[in-house]
């Protein structure tokens, strides 16, 4: 049985310390800053930017954009990215969490994205996020950001006993989202039994009772977060599943884990562009600028100040332009056409089990290489442009591409891929490693095709350059 690559036990780690967008922010920013890359704000200017340097910043700590700039690089010259999602569908605490009925300590939650909502019933579950706090210092008040993430099983979303419901297994499985999918954090009479609260936690006035979260739930995020409960302005938390990424497969050669989409490309891009950028001279010979783009909200359209929607990429190559020559206002118009995206979001494997749902001359594989998007509606950026140069690069090292074209009687998803196409106006290929299982509590995938997206888009930050000189379309 073949040794698990370096890259595949790199992303299983990663996926592990990421159950929520801001952690795998957080860690993002962690191997970043390990790799001399330095943190920007975008609350200050740029002024400072240099050829051969390396910088990141954040916004909302949920989306990340990093960045190398080639030592030729002058004002003008493109971009080179690549474009994923840091969100997965998920279910999030509602404003008002406190839910008791029949006897039991429930917490209202709210769907985010399009889950498969079943596969979360009967999993052991916790909440992760983060959480706002008040910090009180030398007479000063003051409000910090804080992650948070209770590692052991603490709800659950219990199925009905087949004898409650014997349509179950002929009709299948409806889920009421309301109704359903409230998961379980105590009973009452062991809640009240143990004093849990009232023997461990603060003395709380009239002042300062938090009545929209059960005091149970808000102890337990309180001893996360290293602060009293009555300290915790706000949060935004999520439920998680506790069991850990595993590679998997009597074969080894599957990943098992949440999260794949859209982690999975995320990580894969995210260790191109370290890697492609940390050898020394790796960017001597680099005119241009080597990005990568992580967003949040994409499973819910991008229209947020962090989504693909906003002016985050664009400000971006703007301020970096800028900073080198702020006198012509028309360099980034240039920059933006000889500039290059790749959008990388999972793509569908073909099922064994459902092979009617694919096209037939369009059926990925697992361990087949990333797959190429296409659509001729534009629900995907593609084009043969676009295409070829990306298949080029996977010629060029003997990397295996596939194909994907959505059946006519199916409606086809979409990606941040057409989103930036049209908000910025640079050319993009729509791209993924293949899955199943995609938008469950438990995914999968091979890790053949984590080695082949990880080389592959290390090679499109080195060779992009050269290839792009060679291109001729619009003379």
């Amino acid at each position: 049985m073949a040794a698990v690559a370096p890259v595949v036990s790199d992303l299983v780690d990663f996926l592990n310390v990421s159950p929520t967008a801001f952690h795998a922010v957080d860690e993002a920013k962690r191997r970043l800053k390990a790799a001399g890359f330095v943190q920007l704000s975008e609350r200050e200017e740029w002024a400072g930017l240099e050829p051969g340097r390396k910088y990141f910043f954040t916004r909302n700590h949920s989306t990340i954009v990093a960045f190398a700039i080639g030592a030729k690089y002058v004002a003008g010259n493109g971009f080179h990215i690549i474009g994923a999602h840091t969100d997965s569908p998920c279910l999030k605490l509602k404003p008002v969490s406190k839910v008791t009925k029949g006897g039991y300590l429930e917490v209202g939650v709210q769907t985010y994205g399009g889950g498969l909502w079943y596969t979360w019933f009967d999993r052991d579950l916790t909440v992760a996020g983060r959480v706002i706090t008040r910090e009180k210092k030398d007479g000063e008040v003051s409000y910090a950001h804080k992650l948070v993430r209770v590692q052991e099983p603490i709800m659950r979303i219990p199925t009905l006993a087949i004898h409650l419901d014997r349509s179950l297994n002929s009709e299948g499985l409806k889920v009421n989202n309301q109704s359903h999918l409230v998961p379980v954090l105590a009973t009452c009479i062991k809640n009240e039994m143990q004093k849990f609260v009232a023997e461990n936690g603060p003395k709380q006035t009239s002042e300062n009772v938090n009545t929209k979260h059960h005091p149970l739930l808000l102890q337990l995020i309180a001893k996360e977060a290293n602060c009293e409960p009555d300290e915790i302005c706000d949060f935004e938390l999520q439920l998680c599943d506790t069991q850990p990424s595993a590679v998997a497969g009597a074969m080894k050669e599957f990943i098992f884990s949440g999260r794949l989409d859209n982690l999975c490309m995320s990580f894969c891009s995210l260790k191109a562009l370290i890697d492609s950028s940390s050898v020394e001279h790796s960017l001597d010979h680099e005119s241009g600028v080597r990005m990568v783009a992580l967003f949040d909200h994409e499973e819910v359209g991008s229209d947020s100040a962090q989504g693909a929607g906003s002016p985050a990429m664009l400000d971006a190559l703007s301020r970096i332009t800028g900073s080198f020559n702020s006198s012509n206002s028309k360099l980034l118009e240039k920059a933006i056409q000889r500039s290059f995206l790749v959008s990388a979001d999972m793509a569908h494997a073909l099922h064994p089990n459902y092979m009617d749902k694919h096209e037939e001359n369009h059926q990925p594989k697992l361990h087949g290489g990333l797959v190429i998007k296409h659509n001729a509606n534009q629900r995907y950026a593609t084009n043969a442009v676009t295409a070829f140069i990306f298949r080029e690069i996977a010629e060029r090292h003997q990397l295996p591409v596939q194909d994907f074209v959505v059946r006519n009687d199916m409606a086809c998803g979409s990606t941040i891929g057409p989103i930036l196409a049209s908000g910025v106006g640079i050319r993009t290929v729509d791209i993924g490693a293949p899955q199943l299982s995609m938008h469950s509590i438990r995914e999968m995938c091979a890790v053949d095709d984590i080695s082949h997206a990880y080389e592959h888009f290390k090679a499109y930050y080195e060779e992009f350059t050269e290839l792009d000189s060679k291109v001729k379309v619009d003379y």
